[in-house]
């Protein structure tokens, strides 16, 4: 579709406010989801199909208004990543909760700077270049198709798959947040587990009733679902067995024996796997990050020299001068917070040399950060990008700095200060990484859709404050209601995970403290190591099989509760995917995108569902305060729960097949 050359609206009022109530909403899913399964979703389209659903009541109405919208909300699926690395303080025992200022100034300084740093990239990775773009390229054909369908004279096909999508995620949304509810006052069981004796150790399995996990499954594919299955085998079929018959009998459960064999041993073993995957996948970046950047900077310079004051409205970002004003205003805080964390933490005997050392360190990786975040945005989106292993490499640099630099200087218990602030320090940074991973993939769906390259940028500042405002409370409300697994008394039955927290934490304890068991690290290294050769072989048969090493971490990493149903939803969906690609064309395409709705709906469902459970379980004092039913109902939730979740998946997939061919008809 031609976009207009002047759009009468673009960077309005109505569109920020907009924007700005979906990233609220999308943020708080976010923070629950990426706490609880060890990954975010990506909120650009369901942000778009619901802007425009919402938009279309209004007059006068335009695509670049309507992609505004999304770029402040796509801030909902970037900086809630913070919590990959935040909650560490509270895992180490640092922090009792989240001061809401210092925990909004590390997203709102951090994200800003992410903004600022890839702006100079646009022209060199985005109009310049020949990259993907997949999630960018999707999020456009999204608006465009949105634009036809509000249009008087659009098809009226057009019509019917703007509908059907926004009916996807609401009736998503409204399924699993029910489901989730239900599951709260015990009617339905919340999982399907078991745990037995294998020799002299013990194993078992966790199928948690999750809808959202269900529908991460159909996110990630049938090869990451596979890759998973892999790891969680390995952990649950080896590791489990293995360590716990090595710690011989002891009191208490199979399951509190399994738990504490995961929480202790495996979990570790798991985090070396995770980080040889995230180090090997920006090794393979490396080289053509470096190519592309520089054809690209090169071609840039040829193309704007001595011509900058032709460029057309489209070609315009935030000017330079402002750019570089900005990041020397947004240093000020950023030292501030610094040095109030330092002199906060008992190392006040050298703030100066710790405040502009790190300050300098921030600004220097913070710029190559933003680079290769970028750079991955565009190969393989923003989604797929492994910014667990830019926030494993920072927190190891950072950690090895302090202790050449400071450890001398703070021996024994103080050392722990030190990793507070490794982990404080790393936080900016990420958050620097995660806006940075999504900047440019927006900027190229508004390069698609005709947009202004300085107004997607203001509205992407706009939507990094909006993030950082809601961050810090709902962080500390699901602390208080199920804490974090690793934090001191932390109930293991209810605890969220947060699996890449725990391990960026492990990392920094084991880099200062020297109290982390490196040969697990190392067992797990080698796994991971077997799985990228696995996986390089794989990919030299051009049969299309993969085994991607970071879903073999995680599934060792993971627990089986998380694990197992993300494995179901990746078969699944690959099943409905290929039933889909039998239809002819048109109809396979919007059956597929459909399913892709649904899924994103039944996250921000259950997502949205756990953080108000979350809230009437802090107010409440107690732990299930929604049952309705005690323990002798447990058998007959369980057949309740499963029949009910398999009947309604059933029955949602039955129906966005038959809208798909319908929309198309």
């Amino acid at each position: 579709m031609p976009a207009s050359r002047h759009p009468e609206s673009e960077l309005t009022l109505r569109g920020i406010v907009i924007g700005i109530l979906i990233t609220l909403v999308f943020t708080a899913a976010n923070v629950y989801f990426g706490l609880k399964a060890g990954l975010t979703f990506a909120t650009s389209i369901p942000a778009a199909v619901i802007s425009m659903a919402i938009l279309r009541k209004f007059q006068r109405v335009t695509i670049q208004e309507n992609n505004i919208v999304q770029t402040v909300a796509s801030a909902a699926g970037t900086l809630s990543a913070i919590i990959f690395v935040l909650p560490g303080l509270v895992m180490i025992g640092w922090w009792q909760g989240f001061p809401f200022w210092q925990t909004f100034g590390i997203c709102a300084t951090g994200g800003v700077l992410g903004v600022m740093y890839t702006i100079p990239l646009r022209r060199a990775l985005v109009t310049d270049s020949d990259l993907p773009y997949p999630e960018g390229v999707a999020c456009a054909e999204v608006l465009k198709v949105g634009a036809e369908t509000g249009r008087s004279s659009g098809d009226a096909g057009e019509h019917a798959t703007g509908r059907a999508g926004l009916m996807a995620v609401i009736v998503g949304g409204v399924v699993s947040a029910a489901f989730a509810l239900i599951v709260a006052t015990k009617l339905f069981a919340a999982s399907l587990s078991d745990y037995f004796r294998v020799g002299k150790g013990v194993t078992g399995y966790d199928f948690s009733l999750s809808m959202a996990l269900f529908a991460v499954g159909h996110l990630v594919g049938f090869w990451v679902g596979l890759a998973m299955l892999v790891g969680a085998i390995v952990g649950w079929g080896w590791g489990i067995p293995h360590y716990s018959a090595l710690a011989g009998t002891a009191p208490g459960s199979l399951l509190d024996l399994a738990q504490s064999t995961w929480s202790h041993k495996v979990r570790f073993v798991g985090a070396g796997a995770i980080g040889v995957a995230a180090v090997w996948a920006l090794v393979r970046l490396v080289r053509p990050v470096w190519t592309g950047l520089q054809d690209a900077w090169r071609s840039s310079r040829v193309r704007k020299a001595g011509r900058g004051d032709t460029l057309p409205r489209t070609e315009f970002d935030i000017p330079i001068s402002i750019v570089g004003l900005v990041i020397a205003v947004t240093l000020v805080p950023i030292v501030w917070l610094l040095v109030h964390f330092i002199q906060a933490s008992g190392l006040h005997g050298h703030v100066l040399e710790l405040a502009i050392s790190t300050g300098i360190f921030i600004v220097l990786i913070t710029v190559f950060v933003a680079a290769v975040c970028g750079y991955m945005a565009g190969l393989i989106g923003a989604s797929n990008s492994p910014l667990s292993g830019v926030g494993i490499l920072v927190i190891i640099i950072a950690s090895l700095l302090l202790t050449l630099g400071f450890g001398h200087l703070y021996p024994g218990d103080e050392a722990k200060a030190l990793v507070a602030y490794a982990l404080f320090a790393t936080s900016i940074i990420f958050a620097g990484a995660t806006i940075s991973n999504d900047n440019l993939q927006d900027l190229k769906t508004g390069q698609l859709v005709d947009a202004t390259p300085w107004k997607q940028q203001v509205a992407l500042v706009i939507g990094v404050a909006a993030g950082a405002v809601i961050i810090p409370p709902v962080l500390d409300l699901l602390r208080a209601a199920y804490g974090f697994v690793g934090m001191p008394d932390a109930d293991l039955s209810r605890a969220l995970p947060a699996p890449q927290a725990g391990l960026i934490s492990a990392l920094a304890q084991g880099v200062i403290e020297s109290n982390i068991d490196w040969n697990l690290i190392g067992v797990g290294a080698a796994i991971g190591v077997a799985a990228v050769i696995v996986d390089e072989l794989l990919a030299r048969t051009r049969s299309g099989a993969k085994l991607p090493p970071l879903g073999v971490g995680l599934g060792i990493y993971l627990p089986t509760s998380t694990t197992l149903m993300v494995v179901v939803g990746a078969l699944v969906g690959s099943w409905f995917n290929r039933r889909a690609d039998q239809k002819p064309k048109p109809q396979a395409d919007a059956t597929r995108q459909l399913g892709v709705l649904l899924a994103s709906g039944l996250i921000v469902g259950e997502s949205l569902m756990g953080v108000v459970l979350a809230a009437i379980i802090a107010f409440s004092g107690g732990g299930a305060p929604l049952a309705l039913v005690g323990s002798g109902f447990a058998t007959l939730s369980l057949w309740l729960g499963g029949g009910v979740f398999a009947l309604a998946l059933i029955a949602l997939y039955r129906w966005i097949a038959r809208a798909g061919a319908r929309a198309i008809a």
